[in-house]
């Protein structure tokens, strides 16, 4: 027969063991999501969080004739990566800087993201 003293050892064991084992099998999905935390956002990303407030889908919900379009870009000489990020990085009349926001980085992936959508009319 087991005693008390010695049930109460076995069953103080198996609750550390089990309680061990729950904050081991909780802590792996922190892990999980603090290394998805780390990863650069896309410029798909970045363009959704900064800019599509005003131009969604590649329109531009203050001035219609400046929009994303392959044509606008074209006309006002919007149509490099260069310029693109050079007027994301300064700003200009109401359009806003972004140097103090977006990375060097960040700012050149969205340009060339403007690009490749204006190139398949935003779809």
């Amino acid at each position: 027969m087991i005693g008390k003293t010695h049930l109460k050892k076995l069953l103080t064991a198996t609750l550390l063991i089990l309680t061990l084992a729950f904050v081991e099998i909780g802590s792996t999905p922190q892990t999980a999501l603090a290394d998805t935390a780390t990863k650069p956002a896309t410029a798909a990303e970045v363009f959704s969080a900064n800019c599509a407030g005003c131009h969604i889908n590649g329109s531009n919900i203050i001035r219609r004739g400046k929009n994303l379009k392959q044509k606008a870009l074209k006309k006002y000489k919007m149509d490099s990566i260069a310029n693109i990020a050079n007027l994301v990085t300064n700003g200009k009349n109401i359009m806003p800087s972004y140097k103090d926001r977006l990375s060097e980085q960040q700012i050149i992936d969205v340009a060339a993201y403007v690009l490749s959508q204006a190139e398949t009319d935003w779809k």
